[in-house]
């Protein structure tokens, strides 16, 4: 089945923004201010975090029928083991009947699951259905769909340090080998490109451990919205927002108008710039 068609309206919005520009290749979201959302209406915590998962459902659906070709959202932190247990508890029996219900939905619309994080700290059924929705989708050619769980930027980065020494340490490593993108290729989410678009929701203005090195060049955008209230119609105006944005990549305004009247990418033109400099 493919993946559901926007009508109306909200298809003038979205052939609106695919025609105005570059529409991001990949999209990461801090998913912040369920606890407050459900406060500021005298509802327990875990309501926000309920009808955050109708958030995520939206935006799964709106960005596969932008094209955004990579979605990764912070679901749970390798900080969120420090909430209260009962919280943790209800959050992880949400989030194992959320990949129960939403799994046939995601599959038969092309979506391609994927995770990253320290999964073996999850509970076992929570792994369980995570290993069985990955091998589902496996073979999927729509949206990726990248859950962040029991991730943090510096766990991240601290395991592919551990990774690298143990090979240093048998010889098929040398010092003189590790390069940014040798560091890259030992990350979680290294089969993944990365961001060029980070949405922070709840008016934070933090990336709370997240995608620390991968988000090195990525736009930001910070939504006053809590996540909860945030669907298609904020990511629209994320994406538009993105798309007024001049990337630089380090370089200025005439390089990258050279680079992209030669049809050169930014980044590689980012890279031959550094290249020729170095050899100056």
């Amino acid at each position: 089945m493919a993946l559901e068609k926007a009508t109306g309206h909200d298809k003038k919005l979205q052939d609106r923004l695919i025609g105005s520009g570059d529409v991001p290749r990949h999209i990461a979201i801090i998913m912040d201010g369920n606890g407050r959302w459900a406060q500021k209406r005298g509802l327990p915590r875990i309501a926000g975090h309920h009808e955050g998962v109708n958030s995520v459902r939206d935006i799964v659906e709106a960005c596969g029928q932008l094209g955004v070709k990579y979605l990764t959202v912070y679901a749970f932190s390798t900080e969120n083991w420090k909430r209260p247990q009962e919280e943790v508890s209800l959050l992880m029996r949400l989030l194992l009947k959320a990949l129960r219900d939403e799994k046939d939905r995601l599959h038969q619309n092309e979506v391609k699951l994927k995770v990253v994080g320290d999964i073996a700290a999850l509970p076992q059924d929570v792994q369980d259905e995570l290993l069985d929705g990955i091998e589902k989708m496996k073979d999927n050619k729509g949206l990726t769909l990248i859950l962040a769980l029991s991730y943090s930027g510096r766990w991240d980065i601290t395991n592919a340090i551990q990774r690298m020494y143990d090979e240093i340490r048998s010889g098929s490593l040398k010092k003189e080998q590790i390069t940014q993108e040798l560091i890259t290729s030992y990350l979680a989410t290294k089969d993944f490109p990365d961001p060029d678009l980070l949405i922070r929701t709840s008016g934070e203005f933090r990336i709370s451990n997240f995608l620390i090195w991968q988000i090195a060049y990525s736009e930001l955008f910070i939504s006053q919205e809590f996540w909860p209230s945030f669907r298609r119609k904020q990511l629209y105006e994320a994406v538009s927002n993105f798309q007024r944005r001049e990337r630089r990549f380090g370089m200025v305004s005439e390089q990258l108008n050279k680079n992209e009247s030669s049809g050169l990418d930014p980044l590689r033109g980012m890279e031959r710039f550094l290249k020729s400099a170095s050899k100056s």
